[in-house]
């Protein structure tokens, strides 16, 4: 981890793609998909959680191509091919034959797509505020995509993502405006859901077939009070998915991992705890 800047950690090429990536504890090993905010990074959005979940396994957390501290190559394409060809190659680079997954909002669309390609590399599911089902774009989703850089914009979107105002303040949107503003952060991020947006949603959409034939254990999380990613979409996915359960965390928005933190922790660890004896542990 960069002395100066928290969010960069460890370095691997993927696909010939220089992908940061933070690597803590040990055990069964667990991948985590951050979300698509602007500015954002894997450690941005795990950081009040990951240190907790890494006391009993293995936590990696990638920065996803176009985000965060990954190298941004010209020319490169922000599809669903690409992540979840990052995500099959960063697996293959550390020797990770099966892992558990946890994907929040636009992560959860890219772990039920890992799940659907390639159903053997997962053991376990967690998906919050996740996206994968066609639904009508939010004005908050919309808001989130649209950005475009300012103080101001940044306060608007920070008051979207989060129900309890007392996490919302000027310092953090400084902090996230900066981040969203670091050289080439912002030109990946615009190229990535140009208007018209719902096309975007529906591109992280899995089938429902597909999804009705998922055999992996999953949990789905979601904050009640969610505008950016609706919480019918979780209700709906819990009917598609044979094996899901789903909790809901009332009084909270698409923050799910920050302001339910701890209950966060206890509620995934428990989950991937269990190992039924269809589900050997992963090996690393």
């Amino acid at each position: 981890m960069s002395q100066d800047n928290p969010e960069v950690g460890l370095s691997i090429d993927v696909g010939g793609i220089r992908t940061n990536y933070h690597d803590l504890g040990r055990g069964t090993p667990v991948l985590m998909i951050h979300g698509s905010g602007p500015g954002v990074s894997g450690w941005v959005n795990w950081r009040m959680v990951m240190n907790d979940l890494a006391r009993d396994r293995r936590v990696i957390i990638p920065d996803m191509v176009g985000f965060g501290f990954t190298e941004r190559r010209p020319g490169q394409a922000y599809d669903v091919d690409t992540w979840v060809a990052q995500l099959t190659g960063l697996l293959d680079a550390l020797d990770l034959p099966r892992v558990d997954i946890v994907g929040n909002s636009f992560g959860g669309a890219l772990a039920l797509k890992l799940a659907i390609r390639h159903p053997q590399r997962l053991r376990r599911i967690v998906l919050m505020g996740s996206a994968g089902l066609r639904f009508p774009i939010t004005e908050g989703l919309e808001a989130v995509w649209g950005y475009e850089p300012s103080l101001e914009n940044m306060r608007a979107l920070l008051d979207i993502f989060a129900f309890d105002r007392g996490l919302v303040n000027d310092e953090l949107a400084r902090l996230r405006y900066q981040a969203s503003i670091q050289p080439g952060f912002q030109e990946a991020f615009s190229a990535m859901f140009p208007a018209p947006r719902q096309r975007w949603v529906d591109a992280l959409a899995s089938d429902e077939t597909d999804l009705r034939a998922l055999p992996h254990e999953t949990l789905l999380v979601h904050g009640r009070e969610d505008r950016v990613i609706p919480l019918d979409s979780s209700v709906q996915l819990s009917r598609l998915i044979p094996r899901a359960q789903l909790h809901v965390f009332g009084r909270c928005g698409h923050w799910t991992q920050i302001e339910q933190a701890a209950r966060f922790v206890r509620l995934v660890g428990d989950f991937l705890g269990e190992a039924g004896a269809d589900e050997p542990r992963a090996l690393n």
